[in-house]
């Protein structure tokens, strides 16, 4: 192994575990369970090399933003044997949809019926169920795609129009704030309507909420987040090109 990946690997060990030990630290904060909080490692404009030294160190779940990439980065790391965990959690284009089924465990990003038809239409030419979450755009920002809340609820008590969909919760993306305690309202109305959804379903596996990114994890967690979408504190500061 080259100097230059012992020194990445060295890099990606450090943040990974300082990650860690603060999920810790705020899950018993919250008063939650150990481990009760899942780390998506989101390796969007990372290479397969990186993925392949953090898996080197334990971790087996990898998200993606754009399914070209995510298709690319699969089959580069399925090549070298490695078994990953993937989750789309990306705008999903419709036309893309057929790339991400039976490839991801978890499609993060349902924001809308059109792609829950698509997953559908899908899923059942594969003779399989794919797991999803409905998005939720709980600020009502332009800029952020996603059910509201009462579509959300509706969508959720019509689970059954899509029989090879399995809804497993909910996803949102909070407004980037400086002070990320102003997060938390957004993540607590996401965590109250989950919570008035397994009464309304009595749904058991109706219970994952992906809230929580690099800045403003510990409020999700806070707020009942089981997972958390974390990019540049493992692998550090992107390069767009």
């Amino acid at each position: 192994m080259s100097i230059l990946t012992d020194d990445r690997k060295k890099e990606l060990k450090t943040n990974y575990h300082l990650l860690k030990k603060r999920i810790a630290e705020a899950e018993k904060s919250a008063g939650r369970l150990p481990n009760s909080v899942r780390i998506v490692a989101v390796s969007k404009n990372f290479p397969a090399s990186d993925v392949e030294l953090l898996n080197e160190i334990g971790h087996t779940l990898f998200g993606e933003n754009r399914v070209q990439e995510l298709v690319a980065k699969a089959e580069e790391v399925a090549r070298l044997g490695l078994a990953i965990d993937w989750h789309m959690i990306g705008t999903l284009q419709t036309n893309k949809v057929k790339d991400v089924i039976g490839r991801v465990s978890l499609i993060e990003s349902a924001d809308r019926i059109r792609v829950l038809n698509t997953i559908e239409r899908h899923a059942k030419a594969l003779s399989l169920t794919q797991e999803v979450l409905i998005q939720v755009n709980v600020s009502g920002e332009a800029t952020k795609s996603g059910f509201t809340l009462k579509d959300a609820e509706d969508v959720v008590l019509q689970a059954d129009r899509w029989p090879h969909v399995r809804i497993r919760g909910l996803m949102t993306m909070a407004p980037y704030e400086e002070n990320p305690e102003k997060t938390r309202p957004i993540f607590a109305a996401l965590r109250e309507l989950l919570d008035t959804l397994k009464k309304k379903t009595g749904r058991e596996d109706l219970n994952e909420l992906s809230m929580g990114m690099t800045n403003d994890y510990i409020e999700a967690i806070k707020e009942g987040s089981t997972i958390v979408r974390v990019g540049s504190a493992i692998f550090g500061t992107r390069t767009y090109t």
